[in-house]
């Protein structure tokens, strides 16, 4: 396997080189993972597909100040885009696979149906015109030559970034005990930006001068609290795949009492994911921040 692009990026390294070179891991993943959902319905291939956009998505985002213009938003949205047409197919695996349990025989049958559906759903969006428009717009980008440095290293501008998300993780987490589904979404989110930000900044830190050693604790904790909280998230996502199944059903399908007893199981274990979160709140809480 090649070395990543962001394993030679140093503290030196300018912003500007750096999201080119992060942007260049993202292309090839997003390729490789592509050509797996084109030839396979394996769910790898689907869920790479979107952390391959999502980190994407993000790097455009983290490194907006140093790197901006409107082909730089254009590809942003563009990611978006894909992401979303791929979305319904990764719902459905995760709530079938994941979420619950002794999935019913009848339900089992009309969730295939339905990923076939959504499955053809995200390869067109991954074949067609307007992804071919994306494909050879990221690579020029990524093959364009830096502009003139200006003198900003990756360190300096990846501490200033990092202490943003990481002041705003905190400031919305306040009063957590008491967020609804819709604030913990936004908490996902903005956890999820950090995690992104920690593991792309790291490099610059992981030297003599800032032990390397202390990057990964930190990623481990924002990991975690990711988890904990796309715990939560997969139970609000369950119900719209619910009403998905609902509607896919067949007339002589009679699956009402199936689907209650699922989103039965899928209410259940709320103080035990709560808990999950409040443990994973606070190891992120006490992570040494390592860019300081």
């Amino acid at each position: 396997m090649a070395p990543s692009p962001k394993s030679r990026l140093r503290a030196d390294t300018d912003p500007e080189t750096a999201l080119r070179h992060i942007a260049a891991g993202c292309h090839a993943d997003l390729l490789k993972y592509r050509a797996a959902v084109l030839k396979s319905a394996r769910p790898n291939g689907i869920h790479q597909t979107r952390v391959a956009l999502r980190r994407l998505r993000a790097a455009f985002g983290l490194f907006r100040s140093a790197v901006h213009g409107p082909g730089v938003r254009a590809l942003a949205a563009e990611a978006k885009w894909l992401a979303r047409e791929c979305g319904p197919a990764r719902d459905l695996q995760v709530f079938l696979t994941e979420t619950v349990a002794d999935v019913p025989p009848q339900v089992r049958r009309i969730g295939n149906r339905l990923a076939e559906v959504h499955l053809q759903h995200a390869r067109a969006a991954l074949s067609g015109a307007r992804f071919t428009a994306f494909d050879r717009a990221l690579a020029a980008f990524v093959a364009e030559p830096p502009q003139p440095s200006s003198g900003e290293r990756l360190d300096v501008f990846g501490r200033a970034v990092l202490d943003l998300r990481h002041a705003k993780t905190i400031h919305r987490a306040r009063k957590l005990d008491q967020f609804d589904t819709e604030r913990l979404h936004r908490l996902r989110i903005a956890i999820k930006k950090l995690r992104y930000a920690a593991t792309y900044f790291g490099p610059a830190f992981a030297s003599p001068t800032f032990a390397s050693g202390r990057v990964k604790p930190y990623i481990d904790a924002t990991a975690r609290l990711q988890g904990a909280l796309g715990a939560l998230n997969d139970r609000a996502v369950a119900a719209q795949v619910l009403a998905d199944l609902a509607t896919a059903a067949r007339p002589k399908e009679d699956v009402a009492l199936p689907l209650k007893a699922l989103a039965k199981q899928v209410a259940s274990g709320e103080k035990r994911r709560r808990r999950r979160l409040e443990r994973a709140w606070k190891e992120f809480k006490e992570a040494e921040r390592f860019w300081r």
